[in-house]
């Protein structure tokens, strides 16, 4: 919303600087977002005579020109063949910047002649491209002249502060000049002047009527309107194309720049129709299958049956509270125009702007909704500025449908301010404040009671009237205290869950996988794949079809995302996210979880590697890496079989610690890749952050590295066990065997065939020994390689290859 500081002051009577004005609008929650001095780049250019312009001695086309400016008499040479004798023209000192031409005047002298400034052109000046001759400011025959060293920027208004603040959505008032004078006033910065809009009496029967189709009237509850004729549509008044200037806007014609001037000047949008264009009486109703209209920006829309539309009875004329038609608007050679000033439902406009792609002045009004009472003094204003501007006669007002009441009380207790606010506020000082931003107060002892003003429509109850008061006694009256902390330094900024998504991130990364963020919706023929059955899950308004309830996994997108990417020729990829999935609609059935999928294969090819096919090991790892950089104890996991159905039975497990669950990996289910017509092998993991146990130790920094002064040693067992037997059951065996020695347990070996008996295979492991206290000898080996030996076969039945 932008302003100038004399518009402001048609509302305002203040001496305030404009400094101090922007600075209590900040104060009072209306954001400066900036300030312009449009004058400061004219400063420099003022009034001056020409005193004589003599022809250059040496030149045909130029003349000295003897100037009578603010510092004395000057000389300069100009070329303008309008340079005379007697004129007043713009006179730029020596060291001006000119901002048409980006030079810097210095002196000079030309063909002999000294020249110290010049006598500027509309062009020189950036107002226009008119470079003919230098700017003629002697007055016509009768008209007060401008005084020698007047400023130039003052005789065009251009010496204006222009004011632009950021209006929240739930301030429409502030929408108007009005509206920002009347807070400045509330906050002591001067009195807001009356608004009268006074009555302009009709002088005959308006020839056409409003009208409200039936089913429309929820649409707009009210429109009020009259008709003008012996109108003269010139352009308007300089002050009103100033002011229009200011802002942003271009001045058109009389008649459009009122609407204009209305809108921003009162936050009340009006529409002038060419009355000579209408067919018949204008009326509001919903448009119709197959209907266009063509827009005042010149666009063509087709609208739909949801669009409220004011037509005639040739078709729409102007989209309701957005914009008008092209074929009833105004020109040049209006002589009678139909006035419209309606109320129309700010979320039927929103709705509508959005399907159009329309942004207009009034649209942004009408969407945060106006002051109702705009509908009874709105013909008033618009009446009075036409007759003024434009000349001819006005009509009695025509309405249709009625204005809302929205009257409302709403009760303050005079404690309320300190004990929901925080600051203590006079009796009559909240009483002042809440009169001066128009709500009427009584006083009723230990309460106030407070009539809401017609423009308020934000105010719903006690909370907001503190919010008046406080924003207005002044934020700067909080009172300050420190804050009392637990411990001598701060607590850590990120979560224990925040840091295990981060790092649940970075590891995955660091595989090789390329992060996806999708949306937590999905479609229910794919979510009940994965368990889903919870009917409370289901979205009440989903934003697709596709997306119709909340995801029970985070591996549903992945698959998603990888059959398009394999549809375009990417059918080796790997992705993950890191986000929710949903079991229940309990509180507690929403849980973190990184999820990771690869397709494909695990690399691309290569002369000196073998390409292989992703396999459930691959999703193990990853599984592994992700508990493992979130601070789970992995090497106390144990492996089950259990994974949900999604996933291929005989190619899938669960990373567990005791009886809790921290991650499934494994293949996918051939009836899942089947549904997303997705080409295998594709394999996947869920490793539930959540559930992985708080680290032991307190703090986040790296214990000291305990490394021992003598040398590992490494020795190899085979062990012939079931068929059925995990690999990872002697592995934990022979690891605890001898907990204090014994560092590392890796598997590397798996035999099965020739030199077995059936039903049997060899396990081969490697184990380190890592010594702390002495070298290891060899009795030493011995007792821990038995101890190893008798674990093992304890454990697993199996006994040692020989």
């Amino acid at each position: 919303m932008k302003f100038t500081l004399s518009w402001l002051q048609d509302h305002l009577e203040t001496e305030a600087p404009v400094e101090r004005i922007c600075e209590t609008l900040s104060l009072i929650g209306l954001e400066v977002e900036s300030l312009e001095d449009r004058g400061a780049a004219f400063a420099p250019f003022t009034v001056a005579y020409v005193e004589e312009a003599a022809p250059h001695p040496d030149a045909d086309r130029l003349r000295v020109c003897r100037l009578r400016t603010k510092d004395g008499p000057v000389q300069v040479v100009c070329g303008a063949p309008n340079a005379r004798t007697g004129m007043l023209g713009v006179f730029a000192p020596t060291g001006t910047h000119i901002p048409g031409t980006g030079l810097d005047l210095k002196a000079g002298v030309i063909r002999g002649v000294e020249s110290n400034g010049m006598l500027v052109s509309e062009r020189e000046l950036g107002l226009s491209e008119d470079h003919e001759g230098i700017i003629d400011l002697t007055p016509a025959a009768g008209a007060a002249a401008p005084e020698v060293g007047t400023p130039f920027a003052s005789l065009l208004g251009l010496d204006e502060v222009v004011v632009e603040i950021g209006v929240t959505p739930n301030r429409g008032d502030c929408l108007g000049v009005r509206g920002i004078a009347r807070d400045l006033a509330a906050a002591g910065l001067g009195r807001l002047k009356p608004f009268e809009p006074g009555r302009v009496a009709g002088g005959y029967a308006s020839p056409l009527a409003w009208r409200i189709a039936e089913g429309a009237g929820e649409a707009c509850r009210f429109v009020a309107g009259r008709h003008f004729r012996g109108l003269r549509n010139g352009p308007s008044p300089a002050w009103l194309q100033r002011r229009l200037t200011a802002i942003g806007l271009r001045p058109i014609s009389a008649l459009v720049d009122i609407t204009n001037y209305v809108t921003f000047d009162l936050g009340r949008p009006l529409h002038v129709f060419d009355a000579a264009k209408l067919a018949g009486d204008p009326t509001m109703r919903f448009a119709r299958a197959g209907e266009e209209i063509l827009a005042l920006d010149g666009r063509s829309y087709a609208l739909d049956a949801e669009t409220l539309v004011i037509a005639d009875e040739t078709g729409p004329q102007g989209i309701a509270g957005i914009m008008g038609g092209e074929l009833s608007g105004c020109t040049e050679a209006t002589t009678e125009v139909f006035l419209e000033v309606a109320l129309f439902d700010p979320i039927e406009v929103a709705f509508a702007g959005r399907r159009l792609g329309i942004h207009s002045d009034a649209r942004y009004r009408f969407e945060r909704g106006l002051d109702p009472e705009s509908g009874n003094w709105g013909p008033e204003v618009a009446a009075r500025l036409i007759l003024e501007l434009c000349g001819g006669e006005a009509s009695e007002v025509v309405s249709a449908g009625r204005v809302p009441d929205t009257r409302r009380s709403v009760p303050l207790r005079k404690d309320r301010c300190a004990t929901l606010g925080g600051v203590p506020v006079p009796d009559g000082e909240q009483v002042r404040i809440l009169q001066d931003l128009g709500f009427e107060i009584t006083d009723r002892g230990d309460d106030l009671e407070a009539q809401v003003p017609s423009w308020r429509n934000d105010v719903e109850g006690e909370a907001c009237l503190v919010e008046e008061v406080l924003r207005l006694h002044g934020y700067e009256h909080l009172p300050t205290s420190s804050l009392t902390l637990d411990t001598a330094m701060p607590l850590p900024a990120l979560s224990t869950r925040q840091r295990r998504a981060a790092a649940a991130r970075t590891a995955l990364c660091w595989s090789g996988l390329e992060e996806c963020v999708t949306f937590s919706f999905v479609a229910e023929r794919h979510a009940r794949l994965f368990g889903w059955s919870e009917e409370a899950l289901r979205l009440d308004n989903p934003i697709s079809a596709e997306l119709d309830v909340m995801r029970p996994s985070v591996l549903i997108a992945l698959i998603e995302a990888a059959a398009r990417n394999a549809d375009r020729g990417f059918g080796d990829l790997g992705l993950f996210e890191v986000g929710p999935a949903y079991e229940t609609a309990a509180p507690d059935g929403q849980r973190q979880v990184a999820g990771a999928l690869r397709v494909g294969h695990s690399g691309p090819r290569h002369w000196a590697v073998e390409r292989r096919p992703v396999d459930a090991f691959d999703a193990k790892a990853d599984a592994l890496r992700v508990l493992e950089a979130a601070g789970a104890p992995v090497d106390n996991l144990q492996v089950s079989t259990d994974a949900p159905g999604w996933y291929h039975p005989g190619q899938s497990g669960c990373l567990r610690l005791g009886p809790k669950v921290l991650a499934r990996f494994g293949a996918l289910h051939p009836r899942v890749l089947a549904a997303f017509d997705l080409k295998g092998p594709a394999v996947a993991t869920e490793i539930f952050l959540e559930a992985v146990p708080e680290p032991k130790r307190k703090g986040t920094a790296r214990p000291a590295a305990d490394l021992s002064p003598f040398m590992a040693v490494e020795r190899d067992f085979a062990f012939v066990v079931d068929l059925e037997v995990p690999a990872e059951k002697l592995v934990r065996a022979a690891r605890g065997a001898d907990k204090a020695l014994i560092s590392q347990v890796a598997l590397f070996d798996d035999y099965r065939g020739k030199g077995l008996p059936e039903g049997k295979k060899s396990l081969a492991l490697a184990v380190t020994l890592q010594p702390r206290e002495k070298t290891l000898t060899e009795p030493d080996l011995e007792a821990v390689s038995a101890k190893i030996v008798a674990a093992v076969e304890k454990a697993t039945g199996g006994t040692l290859r020989g």
